[in-house]
């Protein structure tokens, strides 16, 4: 069911724009929260006395608790929207968001706040590819989709960027509000959402049951992949425990893989693997975040760390990064309908890579015009590549299975986040060796900072193989019509 306008009619309704406008406020919700928990760190560690260490004890722990509640989770939670309904898992997640990110603000140990933020990153990651899916089933192919999906992507990335202004706002104030806030505004959205929201598609349990064998193996092996992950950020953790950890995610992954190739009701249809559009646009979105992540880690030590801003300093000098957020809805749609996804998330990826790398000879004195070309790149860069990466994300895929593709995109989008910050972690922490000194740090991130790069540069080889592709292929024209965008 479509709450948009004929096809014929290109324009959005006032009902269209305001389900837009919740579902995009979700998402931001999520981002900004993120962001915002990120710069307010410090001051929690402080004010509750928890690890002095920077990148150790239980401050690393509440990123790290929500990072294996958001990854673990996803699929599961892109699954169970298509089989038990978008709006229903929409509108129950949002709600255990909103309660257990008021929760996290009356935390006065650090084991509550480790719970809330895996509770919170358990229902972002049953909220998101629910989000995602009911854009896609209650906005038609074609320009209206392209549009929305490009409202929902500029929101999205907005939430990261802005996020950290506000983050710095409101710790200044006092950092439990950097959780009350997001209460107050899931509490706008949750009513907006059962006013507005209907569903998308009907859904019918399977006949044979919920393949909870599926479930359970899927979740525990992207659980301990995840924490694999995690546990890379800290060599004292031990090599040998770290591959047992992965060593056992892959083995439950591959329980996952014998129970779905052999039930008659799969948790998650193999088959949808065999898209390479599909793939590609995961591998991208991979590699698109851990290039953020590291970058947005790595200049924010820099900048706290090592030049002694604030924490509202640090959100103010990446605030340009937060133009993605008018460009993503107003230019990419054009230049989609124009060239296609491949070719506009190419340039978003290099354009990205070119702004790492302006970046990398920082020094002690660099003022804040040497930093600025990086900024207003990669706010271009998350313009035209978030977007896109979403339109791939569920192109060509039947509508009965976008809650699934969503969740494969989401699962992509946060192992990409989780592999960045370790990548630049371990890479800092090895070049810092013993050394404490600011001049020291500085050429540990330096060396850290080399990760970002890299990752966008192989996130643009990745897309341009599509290009390549598609370019070849005789029965993908060039100019491809407005109802059909271009699949990376």
């Amino acid at each position: 069911m479509s709450i948009s306008m004929p096809a014929s009619n290109n324009r959005m309704n006032a009902r269209a724009w305001g389900v837009l406008f919740v579902l995009a406020g979700a998402v931001f919700l999520e981002g900004i929260d993120v962001a915002m928990l990120n710069v307010a760190l410090p001051s929690i560690r402080t004010d509750l006395g928890l690890s002095t260490g920077l990148l150790s004890g239980v401050v690393s722990g509440v990123v790290s608790a929500y990072v294996l509640g958001y990854g673990g989770f996803m699929l599961l939670g892109g699954r169970a929207a298509d089989l038990l309904g978008r709006r229903r898992m929409f509108l129950l997640w949002l709600t255990v968001f909103l309660v257990f990110s008021g929760l996290g603000g009356f935390a006065t140990e650090g084991w509550m706040l480790l719970v809330a933020r895996f509770v919170t990153g358990v229902a972002a990651a049953f909220m998101a590819p629910a989000g995602l899916s009911l854009i896609t089933g209650n906005f038609p192919e074609g320009p209206q989709r392209i549009k929305a999906l490009g409202v929902y992507a500029g929101t999205a990335a907005g939430g990261f960027s802005l996020g950290l202004v506000a983050g710095g706002l409101l710790t200044s104030i006092g950092w439990r509000w950097v959780f009350f806030a997001p209460v107050l505004m899931a509490a706008v959205i949750l009513v907006a959402a059962v006013i507005l929201l209907k569903e998308s598609a009907v859904h019918e349990r399977p006949s044979g049951g919920f393949d909870l064998a599926g479930a359970f193996s899927i979740t525990g092996a992207m659980l301990l992949l995840v924490y694999g992950v995690v546990r890379l950020e800290h060599p004292g953790n031990g090599l040998v425990g770290t591959l047992g950890v992965f060593g056992a995610g892959l083995a439950l992954l591959a329980i996952f893989v014998l129970i779905e190739r052999r039930t008659a009701n799969p948790l998650v249809r193999l088959g949808i693997l065999r898209s390479r559009a599909l793939v590609r646009a995961n591998l991208g979105a991979l590699l698109f975040l851990a290039s953020f992540a590291g970058f947005q880690f790595a200049a924010t030590l820099y900048l706290q760390e090592v030049r002694g801003w604030s924490s509202l300093q640090t959100g103010l000098s990446m605030l340009v990064i937060g133009m993605d957020t008018i460009l993503a809805p107003t230019l990419t749609p054009q230049l989609v309908n124009r060239f296609g996804n491949a070719r506009v998330l190419f340039g978003g990826l290099v354009v990205a890579a070119l702004g790492y790398a302006l970046f990398l000879p920082i020094g002690m004195d660099w003022t804040y015009a040497a930093m600025l070309p990086s900024m207003l790149l990669l706010g271009l860069a998350f313009s035209l590549a978030y977007g896109p990466l979403t339109m791939a994300a569920t192109d060509g895929i039947e509508e009965h299975e976008h809650g699934l593709a969503s969740g494969l995109l989401y699962t992509s989008f946060q192992f990409g986040t989780a592999l960045g910050l370790s990548a630049v972690t371990a890479v800092s922490v090895a070049a810092l060796g013993d050394a404490t000194t600011p001049e020291a740090m500085l050429d540990s991130l330096r060396f850290a900072l080399v990760v970002p790069v890299a990752a966008a540069v192989a996130g643009a080889l990745v897309t341009a193989f599509g290009i390549s592709r598609r370019t070849a292929c005789p029965e993908a024209p060039q100019n491809t019509p407005v109802s059909a965008p271009t699949s990376v």
